[in-house]
């Protein structure tokens, strides 16, 4: 009885923080989410109506903001995605002794704030910076074009920002791959291209999938990137939870939105998934 109630106990601290710190919290979002104001007027109080049609109220006034944090999160994904595999793969097989120091200057970022991270973009991509007066010179932009307050901005602090979440697990899974299958595959007559779409590629597809989960949730949300380096055109829904929580005190239409967002996020993970083939990951 004694060996068999162990590991149960040992589950206690965990289970009570995740209770304490995520379903009540949840649930309280949950009943927020359905209250109407006091009197029907901006009192900042609210009381609980069970009035479902906020969900709707709130999708539908903020259908522009959903749609582009989505947009901007699979773009910056792939763009991860697209950095992060290359750089995984020489890590992993062309690192050598010095793979540790690799892997130390991928998560370097992680040393310093995310907001200086995300402010050091502004600087880069603003007028005192190398980027645009390069692309000038170039002639690929105007003397008129600027870089910050724009998608671009947005997408490309998103991508930095999130890079080492990419690249971790693309690394832990192709590190795993044994180089003698790759040997195999060329003693096969396969050349580079066929030995990477038919062994590498399926083999560390469970990175892959795990990368670009822990890329496109956090993306999805995201608020820093757009608040710094974007405008008002391209706000995402991040920012609109953030004002009606913090400016506007909507706090029905802010929980109703993270819901929302929480329900479509765990619908195309969950989409994503089963179509790659990885269901043991979650």
């Amino acid at each position: 009885m004694k060996k068999i109630s162990t590991p149960y106990l040992l589950l206690i601290p965990g289970m009570g923080f995740l209770f304490t710190f995520f379903l009540l919290p949840l649930f309280n979002l949950a009943q927020t989410s359905t209250q109407t104001p006091v009197g029907g007027g901006d009192t900042g109080q609210y009381e609980q109506t069970f009035r479902f049609q906020n969900y709707i109220d709130a999708f539908v006034e903020n259908r522009e903001q959903f749609g582009r944090s989505f947009l901007y999160a699979t773009i910056a994904t792939v763009l991860a995605l697209a950095i992060a595999y290359p750089l995984a793969y020489a890590i992993a097989f062309k690192g050598g002794k010095y793979k540790n120091f690799m892997l130390v200057l991928v998560v370097a970022p992680f040393f310093t704030s995310f907001l200086l991270r995300t402010i050091a973009w502004k600087q880069i991509l603003g007028e005192e910076g190398f980027v645009v007066p390069t692309l000038r010179t170039f002639g690929i932009i105007s003397e008129s074009t600027t870089l910050t307050s724009s998608a671009f901005a947005v997408v490309a602090g998103m991508t930095y920002n999130f890079l080492p979440f990419m690249t971790l697990p693309l690394y832990a899974s192709i590190d795993r791959i044994d180089p003698r299958t790759l040997e195999a595959s060329g003693d096969l007559y396969a050349n580079g291209f066929t030995t990477f779409r038919k062994v590498t590629l399926p083999l560390s597809m469970p990175g892959v999938v795990a990368g670009t989960l822990l890329t496109f949730i956090p993306a999805a949300g995201d608020y820093v990137n757009a608040a710094i380096l974007g405008s008002p055109q391209t706000k995402m829904l991040g920012n609109v939870i953030e004002s009606r929580y913090f400016k506007i005190v909507d706090y029905p239409t802010a929980a109703a939105l993270s819901f929302t967002l929480m329900a479509a996020i765990l619908i195309l993970v969950t989409v994503y998934v089963r179509k790659a083939g990885t269901e043991e990951l979650v």
